[in-house]
Parts: structure tokens; C-alpha cells; sequence
């Protein structure tokens, strides 16, 4: 059998760098390439800067089989260098105004002889496969209801960050009935009770892509997606700037300060509520590791089960690759990653 040759552009960012270490220990047999825009030292160190095309030849010198995007490609260069060079891709970086972007771009392609997978929900994109394990009668599912609960002492990229820096003062889009409505960043505080001894916290609205792709994709009606930080006073204070508009007056660098913080690792939760017309279920998840390690095992499934070359050609999200079972159950047996169903 013939060695794998993956390229993980942005392979030395944070989230990057622990796909290629959770890879490397599940599957020895894969020849791993890193892309980024500084030569490094290795010959598997390749440079590649996602806004300069002329920067792309190494990944076809270098008979590159799989492209794993972990860093920001606004103009879609790779995505369109892959689709053209029948090189498969998937992409974990996406917000939700690059991701429909993109995913249109590709829909937009006659034929494609590749398999192109956008991975940008939250975690690597594990929500939905979640919600079929949970709720197999997907017909049922009036209304999901996610609860993030974000440490600031986690190790955290600065896609996120500079993410909310970018968008915290502009409307975004959640579903209520099928009807979109525009809401903003830390307003409708709701109280969420979240499990792994955390208890009740106040929690604000937060745009991520499975608003999209649960709500256009998967045709659940109801879609909202809110956040806590482990600090109830920083939690506070992010719903007294955005009502105040205090975020407004902000210098753009300002924010990014703000929202830039990381700390050495701690926790993340996150908690899906569904609602059929006569059942409430709930999937529970803490990665103790903290987001980056459950977003990178997310991954380095969607890039194992791409590998198996069971999946035909074509333009898919994460969830829409595996049962859901099998995604249950790889999280089962992970050691940092606890899962309950209530």
C-alpha cells in the first residue's frame, strides 16, 4: 500500500501542531507535510503562503494527497488550486460568512474529482453527527439549542479571537421557525445549567457556522448557538460593552487585545440541546484537554475516514462523511474526552 502524503497548511499554528501529534500516534504510516509561510527545518517543511498561487507548486512536486487547511484562506485559493488539481481538502477554519462563501464556490463546479469537506462547525464539526447519534429520527428535531462554555485560561488560536474582534459589532444570523433573525454577539442573556459540576451561568449569543448548517443543510427550524466564560464577571462585562456599545468606540486592535487572551490549557465544554414535540434530549461534552485538542481529534477523524476511500467524489460537511456512531464512539474511547446523553 502506498504511504499518504498529507499537507497540513498552518500545521505550525496551535490547533495545527496537535492534528499532526494526534496523527502521528494513530497512524505511523501517513508521510506528514507542514505548510506555512516560514521555511522550516525539516524536508517535510514546506513553504506555502495561501495568498500567493506561486507558492503552490511544492504541494504538487510533493505528490500531495490530502490538503488539511488550519489557518485562514479568505480568497479560497486552495480550495480552488485542490478542486482544480483533483486533490482532496478539508477545511476546520471557516466563520460563518467564509464558509457559505465557500461552500458555494464549490457547489458552483460542474464536476469535481476530489472530495472536498468543510469542517468549520464547532469542534471540527461534530455537532451534527452528534445530534443524528442522539436524535436518529431527524424529521423529529424542532429546535437545537448549543451552550458553549469557554475557559480563558485555555490555549487558544488567534483565528477566534481576531474572529470576534472582526464581527463582535455586526449582526449575525440565528433560525427561529425556519425565519432568519439578526442578533448580535453577548446579547439574549439566557440561564443554562451546565453539567461537569459547572453549574448555572449566563449565557450570550455566539455565531458559529452550525447555525448554517444546521438550520440550510440539515433543516432543523429553531437553531441558536450561546456562550459562557468561566469568569461570570468577564461574562458580564462582555454583555455591559456590546449593550452599552462600548465595542463600537473600540479600536479594531483594541478588541483583538481583548478577545486575544490565552492561557497554558484548561477545560472546554459544550452542551446540545434538541427538541422534538414531545421529547428534550441533551449530548454533553468536556474536553479536558481544552478546544484545540477535541477540534483536532475531530479532524484527524473526518481525515481517517477520507483515507479509507469508502467516500466517493464530491462537496460534503464533516457530519455528512461518517455514521454517527462511528463518531460517538471514537469519543467514547478517547482518554481526554468525557460525553454523556440525558
Amino acid at each position: 500500500m502506498m504511504r499518504k502524503n498529507i499537507l497540513v497548511i498552518g500545521g505550525t499554528g496551535l490547533v495545527g501542531k496537535v492534528i499532526l501529534r494526534i496523527l502521528e500516534g494513530r497512524n505511523p504510516d501517513y508521510n506528514l507535510f507542514v505548510g506555512s509561510r516560514q521555511l522550516g527545518n525539516t524536508n517535510n517543511d514546506l513553504v506555502i503562503d495561501v495568498n500567493n498561487p506561486k507558492t503552490f507548486n511544492c504541494i504538487i512536486q510533493n505528490k500531495i494527497d490530502l490538503i488539511v487547511m488550519c489557518t485562514k484562506d479568505s480568497n479560497n485559493e486552495i480550495l480552488q488550486f485542490a478542486i482544480k488539481n483533483k486533490l482532496d481538502y478539508i477545511d476546520i477554519t471557516k466563520p460563518t460568512p467564509d464558509l457559505t462563501a465557500a461552500y458555494n464556490l464549490a457547489k458552483s463546479v460542474e464536476q469535481i474529482n476530489s472530495r472536498i469537506i468543510f469542517s468549520s462547525g464547532w469542534m471540527g464539526g461534530i455537532v451534527a453527527s452528534l445530534i443524528n447519534f442522539t436524535e436518529p429520527e431527524k424529521h423529529k428535531i424542532q429546535e437545537v439549542n448549543i451552550y458553549i462554555y469557554y475557559s480563558v485560561k485555555d490555549l487558544a488560536g488567534k483565528s477566534s479571537a481576531n474572529f470576534l474582534a472582526e464581527n463582535v459589532c455586526k449582526p449575525f444570523i440565528v433560525y427561529r421557525n425556519n425565519q432568519p433573525k439578526k442578533v448580535k454577539h453577548f446579547l439574549d442573556a439566557e440561564n443554562f445549567d451546565f453539567s461537569f459540576g459547572i453549574g448555572k451561568r449566563k449565557a450570550y449569543n455566539l455565531d458559529v457556522p452550525d447555525l448554517f448548517i444546521l438550520n440550510q443543510i440539515e433543516k432543523v427550524p429553531t437553531v441558536s448557538v450561546k456562550m459562557t466564560y468561566n469568569s461570570k464577571f468577564i461574562t458580564n462585562l462582555m454583555g455591559y460593552f456590546q449593550s452599552l456599545k462600548i465595542f463600537n468606540i473600540m479600536f479594531l486592535r483594541e478588541r483583538q487585545l481583548l478577545f486575544g487572551s490565552s492561557g497554558n490549557g484548561d477545560q472546554t465544554i459544550f452542551e446540545v440541546v434538541i427538541k422534538t414535540n414531545d421529547k428534550i434530549k441533551k449530548v454533553s461534552v468536556q474536553s479536558s484537554k481544552g478546544q484545540a485538542e477535541l477540534t483536532a481529534f475531530s479532524t484527524v477523524l473526518h481525515i481517517e475516514k477520507m483515507l479509507s476511500n469508502t467516500l466517493l467524489s464530491g462537496v460534503y460537511f464533516s457530519h455528512q462523511i461518517h455514521s454517527s456512531h462511528e463518531v460517538y464512539d471514537a469519543f467514547q474511547d478517547y482518554s481526554t474526552i468525557n460525553i454523556k446523553l440525558t
